[in-house]
């Protein structure tokens, strides 16, 4: 099997370390730095997700507040940079993540999972952009400022975005921050969808057709993030790929998903959004380190040029046209 790049478009890590104390060099949840560098890692995306409704309370949400909470794992990130800067560094455009190959080193993309801290202040979006965050997601799964989120009621569902959500839509454009769908209902998809100029992103979702939850996309969204140039990250929960709680991460379930995704948005659409440290099924390969698993896997479905296209080479692109 010939080696391939990784670049994983989503990842909850930072906020286990800030909330419960995980070693991000050597620890022992799906992402360290030492497992990114055995799996075959080029980029991993450190998403800054925002903990609200029920999740508030463990992850100290409420005494930080969320502009806080913000705050305090980007200073946890930026540490943590310095700390490994032996083997990891933020990369904040295409280029970097080349120049940092080229020295030996993975790269670090700083993304947000909810913008729900901007609590309707543009300058924020601005902040986050000068902070080298290079992806967003509107929102998690409470409403916010931006919009609404995924429903399994029908009108609540398709409820568009807010005013403040088509500008956050063009401001980020602007800045080149990529816009994420992930977590958001279809009525806000497509208004992303008709807003954006540039590719966007859903960074960890799957395909409805094959697992009918809310989180995941239909196959018009699948085809739409296709059109319009933009990637699909398969999250590897196992609710989300396979109906019924199985507890189970099986890897011709993410090969399916993988497949659906090609035959309605285009190989050009797919990559990988792992959802690593902020899901509980137990994986058939274990954590980030048994990337190459998964990938001997799908060289049963997908060829050599393929798997580079899914493992980094779309996201390169989608990054380089939001830059």
């Amino acid at each position: 099997m010939k080696s391939f790049n990784i670049i994983d478009l989503h990842c909850d890590t930072i906020v286990e370390c800030v909330t419960d104390g995980a070693v991000f060099r050597d620890g022992d949840g799906h992402i360290s730095v030492e497992k990114l560098a055995a799996g075959g890692c080029l980029a991993q995306c450190f998403a800054i997700w925002i903990p609200t409704g029920r999740a508030i309370k463990r992850h100290k949400t409420a005494r930080m507040g969320y502009y806080g909470y913000y705050k305090t794992a980007r200073e946890f990130f930026q540490n943590a940079m310095a700390e490994n800067a032996d083997m990891i560094r933020q990369a904040r455009t295409v280029a970097d993540i080349e120049k940092n190959k080229a020295d030996g080193k993975m790269s670090a993309i700083l993304t947000v999972e909810d913008s729900i801290w901007v609590e309707g202040k543009m300058e924020r979006i601005e902040e986050a952009a000068a902070d080298g965050v290079r992806m967003m997601s509107l929102l998690w799964n409470t409403v916010n400022c931006m919009g609404y989120p995924n429903s399994p009621y029908h009108e609540a569902h398709l409820m568009g975005l807010k005013p403040f959500g088509y500008d956050a839509v063009r401001k980020m454009n602007d800045l080149g921050i990529i816009v994420d769908v992930s977590h958001l209902n279809e009525g806000g998809f497509w208004g992303v969808v008709k807003t954006s100029t540039k590719p966007v992103a859903a960074s960890h979702s799957c395909a409805r057709a094959l697992c009918d939850h809310p989180r995941n996309l239909t196959d018009e969204q699948l085809k739409a993030i296709g059109e319009c140039g933009g990637v699909v990250g398969i999250n590897f929960y196992d609710e989300f790929l396979t109906p019924g709680d199985t507890g189970y991460t099986e890897i011709s379930a993410i090969t399916r998903h993988l497949e659906h995704i090609r035959d309605k948005a285009g190989i050009e659409a797919l990559a990988f959004g792992s959802d690593f440290d902020g899901i509980s099924s137990e994986l058939e390969f274990e954590d980030y380190a048994g990337f190459p698993i998964l990938l001997e896997a799908m060289e049963e479905v997908f060829s050599d040029d393929e798997i580079d296209m899914i493992s980094h080479e779309n996201f390169l692109r989608v990054m380089k046209d939001n830059e």
